[in-house]
């Protein structure tokens, strides 16, 4: 089991940048694929970004292609999602997710192919 927490979340203009963090705890980090996802008012669980056990592989959903990096240092059991050139819509609460087993396809997409989940941290932009 891995208990996941997230910082970093905050206000800022659009066009500005915010880096999230996600630290784990409780088990073998490296062994997870972990993922962010956010939710806005309103709306469902959307996935953003996955990444690979060893961090060689990542994942993106288009709508971030370009602007969001998502990153992991195992040594420090952490993730890092580095959003830059935010916008209005990208206002919404951030979680990141710990993959523990999957068969064929590495990263997932939906909320279900996540087993842990943190708390979530609120990114608000403004226009």
């Amino acid at each position: 089991q891995v208990q996941l927490v997230e910082s970093g979340g905050g206000w800022v203009q659009a066009g500005g940048s915010l880096r999230l963090s996600c630290a784990a705890s409780g088990s073998t980090f490296s062994s997870y694929v972990m993922g962010w996802f956010r939710q806005a008012p309103g709306k469902e669980r959307e996935f953003v970004l996955a990444i690979s056990e060893s961090g060689g592989i990542t994942y993106y959903a288009a709508t971030v292609k370009g602007r969001f990096t998502i990153s992991r240092d195992n040594a420090k059991n952490t993730v890092y999602l580095q959003m830059n050139r935010l916008k209005p819509e990208d206002t919404a609460v951030y979680y990141c997710a710990a993959r523990s087993e999957y068969s064929g396809r590495w990263y997932g997409v939906g909320p279900g192919s996540y087993d842990y989940w943190g708390q979530g941290t609120q990114v608000t932009v403004s226009s």
